[in-house]
């Protein structure tokens, strides 16, 4: 039997709810399937800990982070309802002190949100029980964001912030979203694998470099996978009028931020959304979502997004190691959260009422209950 570190940063706000019911999902899919295990270790890091220590994550933490099979995040930003933005000396939400500490250190360059639908959950774009299964894989290492600590500001006067495209970023960015493809169904509508670049190469200089590896490397797949590209104002319109036309769309880091919450209100909102951020050695797991603080404490914070989480976590530890037992726990997951919402369970940012807990309850009887079918 294998064991699997994980660190487990469940954050501030709501990020704890979200954890703890993750966790116990993660932990019933553990009862039933055997020959594996996870061992989780907890770690106290974000804005609530900024506040009261002046760091948002100790150094020996994001060692150890770095050590884990991979990392399981709740959420980080702003701890209470009714606070003003954490913000360090430079005006910046110091939130970004552990994401891109985490995400730059480990090289967690693939960005991969999922954006699935499932039954009876209203969807403000898309109405209800609309089948869509895309991902948008933002590159999170690159582009605008990689100016984050850099910059400037000119004496009060102007600001500057440089956008950074690189041959072997987006070399292996298109790799991993060609890799992706091959092993998805294809496209809703008529199951085409379809990798789609988004860009402004029409006006920079960047973008346009971007475009041209981004097509050297679909060269390679040729035949396999097919590859298409958008200009990002014309994407946001055409994935928001057929979201059923898109496999995989590759965009860069702040683009690709932005289209992702875009797509997220395809399938009822940011409390649908999970997210990977992933490289070649390491993986952090969390919801797209952030901290929610004037619900924290409720019990009415939506938690599949951080369920789905752990779910990819399962995909990724089990195809990193080979690991069948980790890829059969991740498809139990998936197919209790799809039993859970086709009973009607779902909380009321998705047009329900069930609490965090009662969402948490049912997922966890689904698996129990699937768990005598294997």
């Amino acid at each position: 039997m294998r064991n699997y570190n994980i660190a487990l940063l469940p954050g501030d706000g709501v990020g704890p709810e979200v954890i703890a019911q993750a966790k116990r999902v993660l932990d019933a899919v553990q009862d039933v399937i055997n020959g594996y295990e996870l061992d989780f270790q907890e770690y106290y890091v974000g804005n609530k800990r900024f506040l009261e220590l002046g760091e948002v994550i100790p150094e020996s933490t994001y060692e150890d982070c770095k050590k884990a099979d991979a990392i399981l995040m709740g959420a980080i930003g702003m701890p209470h309802g009714g606070m003003k933005p954490v913000t360090d000396k430079n005006g910046t939400e110091v939130t970004g002190h552990l994401m891109f500490k985490i995400r730059f250190g480990l090289g967690l360059y693939a960005g991969v949100r999922p954006i699935k639908s499932y039954p009876n959950c209203k969807s403000a774009l898309c109405g209800t029980n609309r089948k869509i299964d895309l991902v948008i894989f933002r590159e999170s290492v690159e582009g605008l964001f990689a100016s984050y600590g850099g910059g400037g500001v000119v004496r009060d006067l102007c600001a500057y912030d440089t956008q950074i495209i690189t041959r072997e970023g987006t070399e292996k960015a298109a790799k991993y979203c060609f890799e992706m493809a091959l092993d998805r169904p294809g496209r809703v509508a008529d199951g085409k694998k379809l990798v789609t670049c988004t860009h402004k190469g029409n006006v920079f200089r960047s973008f346009a470099f971007m475009k041209k590896v981004f097509y050297e490397v679909a060269e390679q797949y040729k035949g396999r996978v097919e590859a298409d590209d958008k200009m990002i104002d014309a994407l946001t319109l055409l994935m928001t009028q057929n979201p059923e036309q898109f496999d995989i769309i590759l965009a860069e880091n702040a683009h690709g931020d932005i289209i992702s919450d875009l797509a997220a209100s395809y399938i009822g909102g940011m409390g649908m959304a999970p997210s990977g951020d992933i490289g070649d050695d390491h993986a952090m797991f969390q919801p797209s979502h952030g901290t929610a603080p004037t619900i924290a404490g409720m019990n009415i914070v939506n938690p599949t997004a951080t369920i789905l989480s752990g779910k990819m976590m399962l995909e990724w530890l089990g195809k990193r190691y080979n690991d069948v037992a980790l890829k059969k726990g991740a498809e139990l997951i998936d197919k209790a959260v799809y039993n859970t919402f086709d009973k009607g369970i779902r909380t009321g940012d998705v047009g329900g009422n069930a609490s965090t807990s009662v969402f948490g309850d049912t997922v966890v009887n689904e698996i129990y209950k699937l768990g005598k079918e294997l």
